[in-house]
């Protein structure tokens, strides 16, 4: 084989009734492989004059394979249809929930492929949440999201069923290390944005469901950039019963950091290590399996600020915000995550998981910086002998912040899920849960400015120690029934009690949906649901690092209608999806953004609500690949009954919202190819600190951010059926903030000498050049 030298295989893969069906795995015995998109649309790079097998497999469905020889360059055109699993006993079949997605309100699967090619500073997963409708995510260095109005603590995350936590104390997104998630690893992915079903738990907003991979063979992959690298390996024995999956990534973002306003010494280090193990401890009957998941994450932040100079206002008044630091902050935290399932079949109708898993955090916060700064009006005049210098000083002043915060968390869970097959067209579904959760948090911070010969208390003093040693028992029981083949009815209830502040939560929930009969089918959804979310530690603690004993459930009743659409276009296949949906909460626990530190009330003192519209259509919009463009709409408010300002903004009110990924590549060599993440959003509230008059009144600035990349891929493989040795290598180039745009994240707020305050944004990284090598073995 020539070096290089290419051909091609396309099509789609459908289902029984012509669907198209997403994340099919498609694989060659010369190491190259892909998944279908969301339309079970696929494009294979694979070597020329070869034998080559394609081993096409999907968890719902019976694998199959394809015998391909191709010319150089040759473009074969190939569409396939998968039969669904079954398991028969007196004709009753045990049907995996996922076969049934689309009719699912809410409910959206993705590609692993695009999360991993996706364009985005270090890679990181969640990035790939914000191009869907009704996700939010303003600040490109965080791994945080927020989904139809809701914050970033109300937000389920799974992997393989198995709950998923994040650090405590970060408070900016330059803080942060990687979400746990780790896309080399991801088979599935699921992300529910309201209406779910009662099995997953006791959140407000979303629910993220993550499947790991089981691999088939050996295999594996590296990375390496200029903000990070990995490294990733799996395999399976000869007969399939032992199985892993392993990958440490590094985080390096002290050059994308140096692009700050604020200059000074980055120092930030950040790495992970995780395993999935699975072993069949049955393997003549396959019933019996177990598995092992493990997490450990180290992340050390440490910056030494020396100068920042920030220009804002407008057009014909312009402001220069000056500042000399002294001082340094510095953030460790160690995570640990670990988990063992065992998962038996008693038989083809009864089926159960039993869960055991513990996450243990070590979190340290030091900080002790102090800043002079001088607020000066800027000669803008370009005839001025002082244009662009400082004409009039408006304040002078300093500002100190010290803190030393210490948090220690362990959190023991044991879950049980079962699945019970009454019939060809029934199932139960029913589980419970315990945890424990010992939290020991002592907290020694404050902040206050200098300005104009007042002092401004930013943080009152707090000098606190909590200690929480809590229980909390869970439960669910649902039934998802099929009528006729056109119809499909989940309902159920789920139950909380929580031993803090002894308070019982049951939470009714219900789905529908309808897939028409007609020729370009449309599937009609809806869902209806009481969605309690009780305290956790962050909702407890209010401004002053008090803690609430008669604090209780947050509650949201949510109402969703939808509808899924399916059609052509340029001969080609597109899906366009639409959702009403309104939110109403009670007992809500107020809250203020800093950056990506949420500060609770710590009271349950508001009422509010949501209501948006959201719409997505996606497809091959350019043959042979997977993009889509999504549109949200939200207004969402709030009333607190310790202020007389009626209903305003939440902080999370973000009223239009557009994302888009695209994908191309060169008419003849699809090797060559180009990916954009094109995200917008409206700007937030925001308003002075510890002032309820003004309280979310202003309107800050837009958030657009546009990420290119380009790769090449080189396929290695000399057409030999075997599993070890180099199979391909990608090249990529990424410009990072194309157009260079400041996204404001937060306000500093200062006085002048007239005592009129300022709101100074900070803004986020400008334009960044990434270069990225990822080898396939």
């Amino acid at each position: 084989m020539l070096f290089g030298q290419t051909a091609f295989t396309r099509g789609k893969i459908t289902d029984e009734n012509q669907i198209g069906i997403a994340g099919v795995n498609i694989a060659s015995n010369t190491g190259e492989g892909t998944y279908t998109d969301s339309l079970g649309q696929f494009l294979l790079v694979v070597t020329p004059d070869t034998a080559i097998v394609l081993t096409i497999s999907h968890i719902s469905y019976q694998t199959i394979t394809r015998k391909i020889s191709l010319a150089p360059f040759e473009n074969l055109l190939l569409n396939l249809k998968l039969i669904a699993k079954s398991t028969l006993l007196e004709e009753v079949e045990i049907q995996d929930r996922r076969n049934t997605d689309d009719f699912v309100p809410s409910l959206t699967t993705i590609s692993p492929e695009s999360a991993r090619l996706l364009p985005s500073p270090f890679g990181e997963f969640n990035k790939v949440l914000a191009t869907l409708p009704g996700v939010v995510s303003n600040n490109e260095l965080s791994a945080t999201y927020s989904v139809r109005g809701g914050n970033f603590d109300e937000n389920l995350v799974y992997v393989n069923d198995i709950p998923i936590y994040r650090p405590f104390l970060i408070r900016a997104g330059e803080q942060e290390g990687l979400s746990f998630i780790n896309p080399y690893l991801v088979e599935n992915i699921e992300f529910s944005s309201g209406g779910w079903a009662p099995e997953y738990g006791d959140k407000l907003s979303s629910s993220l469901n993550i499947t790991y991979k089981k691999p088939k063979k050996w295999g594996g992959s590296a990375s390496i950039s200029l903000l990070g690298g990995g490294l990733h390996l799996e395999g399976a024995s000869k007969n399939q019963r032992f199985t892993f999956l392993a990958g440490v990534r590094h985080k390096s973002s002290q050059y994308l950091l140096n692009t700050f306003e604020t200059k000074g010494e980055y120092l930030p280090k950040f790495t992970d290590v995780q395993s999935y193990i699975t072993y069949n401890l049955d393997p003549k009957r396959n019933r019996t399996e177990l598995s092992l998941l493990f997490g450990y994450a180290n992340n050390s932040y440490l910056v030494k600020p020396e100068t920042r100079e920030t220009r804002f206002g407008t057009f014909s008044q312009v402001f220069r915000f000056i500042v000399g630091f002294d001082g340094q902050e510095l953030l460790k935290y160690q995570t640990y995550q670990g988990a063992l399932r065992l998962n038996h079949k008693f038989s083809d109708r009864f089926q159960t998981s039993f869960i055991v898993s513990a996450f243990y955090t070590q979190e340290r916060e030091y900080f002790e910086v102090e800043g002079a700064y001088r607020l000066c009006d800027v000669d803008n005049n370009p005839g001025s002998g002082s244009f662009n210098e400082c004409a009039v000083t408006r304040g002078l002043g300093s500002n100190y912040r010290s803190g030393r915060n210490l948090l220690d968390a362990k959190i023991f869970n044991l879950q049980n899920r079962s699945l019970f097959q009454l019939n060809k067209k029934n199932q139960i579904e029913f589980g419970f849960g315990y945890d424990r959760e010992l939290i020991e948090d002592k907290l020694n911070e404050y902040e206050f400015t200098d300005s104009a010969d007042f002092v401004i208390i930013n943080t009152p003093p707090i000098n606190s120690t909590i200690d929480l040693d809590t229980y909390r028992l869970t439960g669910y029981l649902q039934h998802n029934s099929w009528i006729g083949s056109n119809h499909k009815l989940t309902y159920g209830v789920r139950f909380n009690y929580w031993s803090y502040n002894q308070e019982t939560l049951i939470s009714p929930r219900l789905q529908y949906g309808y897939l028409t009969p007609w020729k370009r089918p449309v599937t009609f959804t809806a869902a209806v649901g009481w969605y309690r979310q009780p305290p956790f530690y962050r909702e407890l603690r209010n401004f002053s690092g008090e803690i609430n004993e008669n604090i209780k459930a947050q509650s949201s009743i949510h109402a969703i209608v939808g509808a899924d659409y399916n059609f052509k276009l340029w001969h080609r296949n597109f899906k366009f999806v639409s959702e009403l949906y309104y939110k109403h909460l009670d007992n809500v626990i107020p809250y203020d953004i800093d950056n990506v530190r949420i500060r609770y009330y710590g009271d349950n003192i508001a009422t509010a609500y949501a209501a948006g519209l959201d719409l997505r259509v996606s497809g091959a919009f350019i043959r042979g690949t997977e993009s889509w463009f999504s549109l949200g709409i939200l207004k969402t408010e709030e009333d607190l009954s310790i202020d007389e300002q009626g209903y305003i903004r939440r902080p999370s009110d973000q009223r239009v919202t557009l994302g888009i990924y695209f994908e191309d590549h060169m008419p003849n060599d699809p090797s060559v190819r180009v990916y954009l993440n094109l995200i917008y959003g409206s700007g937030l509230p925001f308003g002075p600190p510890n002032n309820l008059e003004y309280r979310n009144q202003f309107n800050g600035r837009a958030y657009n951010r546009l990420d290119i990349g380009f790769s090449k891929l080189i396929p290695m493989s000399k057409g030999k059926e075997t599993n070890r040795g180099l199979k391909s290598i990608w090249l990529n180039a990424e410009i990072l903030n194309l157009l260079g745009a400041r996204n404001t994240i937060s306000y500093t707020w200062i006085k002048d000498l007239h005592n009129r305050q300022f709101a100074v944004p900070n803004n986020l990284s400008q334009r960044f050049f990434n270069i990225k090598v990822w080898v396939e073995f």
